[in-house]
Order: structure tokens, then C-alpha cells, then sequence
């Protein structure tokens, strides 16, 4: 029992290191994407006037001209405004088109999403792992080694909750962008579907009854 118990308190140990170093690589990461961030905000607060500005009055007629006039989209929806028009007769590649963002939207989110999840894991991990020395340390009346295990606790679990902060709000506030463009796209979607019905229902309104 003993021989397994000190197994496992090596084992730990021994993470206490890649802990770490997973804990500076997300941290940068985190760093990096709020520096992207901040600058993609400005451009989507300043697109998603013109867009709504755009589409508020568009009708189906509207359609054909639609893609010189859009402005310009940051992010991971750009390409599907043009793709969907260029696509607009036909239904089945209007649900491809919509089907291919949303695997692009989820695909944009992966890096937020992962340091949501993993940095309060690792802080945790860091913060569980120098206790076990911390407590020898304390046992053994070394106070040097439990304030050194200790404030490794401390730090790595600051650190670990910053990046899951970071991740939670990049994350949000990117989920809100994707669902935006998507309501743009089904609207645009609805658009040309409504064209394609429309000269029809019309013909048939307009068409004189069969006298008998």
C-alpha cells in the first residue's frame, strides 16, 4: 500500500511541471487572442451597422445586386454573404452554405472555448499538487517549503482562472457575432426563396378562370 500511494505521489508530482508549462502556453495564447480581439470588435461594431442599415429595407429583387454593395465583414462570415448569393436559386446549396458557416462558426470558437475549459482545470491541477509537498513541508517544520509550495498553489490558480476569464468572454461574445450572421444569412436565404415563389404565385393569382 505504501509502495502505491508513493507511486501516486510521484506521479503527481511529477505533473506539477507540464502543469505549469500548459499554464504559460494558454496564458499567451489567451494574451494574443485578446490583442486579435479588441481589434475585431471595433471592425464588427462598425459592420453590423451597415449591414442592418443594408438589410432592413432589402427585397427579394434586391437580390442580384446585393453583393456589390455589402460591406466589408470581419471574421469567419465573410465568404458565405457572397457564396449564399451566388447560390440563391437554388435550396439545396442555400442549406449547404448555411450548413458550411455554422461548421466554420464552431470551428472559430475552438480556441475560446478551449481556454475556458482547460484553464481552471490546470490552475486546479496547480493548485492541488504543490499542497501535498506543502503539507510534508509543514509536518516536517520546514515553513521555507510550505510558503514556496503554497504560493505555487496560489499562483497557479490565479493564473488559470485568467485565462478561463479571458476564454469565457471571447466566447460569448463570439457566439453572439455567429448567431447575428446567421439570422443575416436565413434572412438572405428567405429572400431568394421568396423570389423564386413569388413569380409563380403571381401568375397563378393573375390567371383568368376556365369559363365552362
Amino acid at each position: 500500500m505504501t509502495l502505491i500511494t508513493n507511486l501516486l505521489f510521484w506521479i503527481s508530482t511529477g505533473l506539477l511541471v507540464p502543469v505549469i508549462v500548459l499554464l504559460l502556453f494558454f496564458f499567451l495564447r489567451s494574451l494574443l487572442l485578446v490583442g486579435g480581439f479588441f481589434g475585431q470588435y471595433l471592425a464588427v461594431r462598425k459592420s453590423e451597422g451597415q449591414l442592418d442599415a443594408l438589410l432592413s429595407p432589402l427585397t427579394p429583387n434586391d437580390l442580384a445586386s446585393l453583393t456589390e454593395q455589402l460591406p466589408h465583414i470581419p471574421g469567419v462570415a465573410a465568404p458565405f454573404y457572397a457564396q449564399l448569393l451566388a447560390v440563391r436559386h437554388s435550396a439545396a446549396h442555400r442549406e449547404r452554405v448555411l450548413s458550411a458557416f455554422d461548421d466554420a462558426a464552431h470551428r472559430a470558437i475552438a480556441l475560446p472555448r478551449t481556454l475556458t475549459k482547460m484553464g481552471p482545470v490546470l490552475g486546479l491541477m496547480g493548485t492541488l499538487i504543490p499542497m501535498g509537498p506543502a503539507l510534508v513541508g509543514l509536518s516536517a517544520g520546514d515553513i521555507a517549503s510550505m510558503a514556496y509550495n503554497m504560493q505555487v498553489a496560489f499562483a497557479t490558480t490565479v493564473v488559470g482562472l485568467v485565462i478561463g476569464a479571458i476564454g469565457t468572454l471571447t466566447l460569448q461574445v463570439q457566439k453572439r457575432w455567429n448567431a447575428q450572421h446567421m439570422a443575416h444569412l436565413e434572412f438572405l436565404a428567405a429572400l431568394a426563396e421568396e423570389a423564386q415563389t413569388t413569380p409563380h404565385s403571381t401568375a397563378v393569382s393573375t390567371a383568368k378562370p376556365v369559363e365552362q
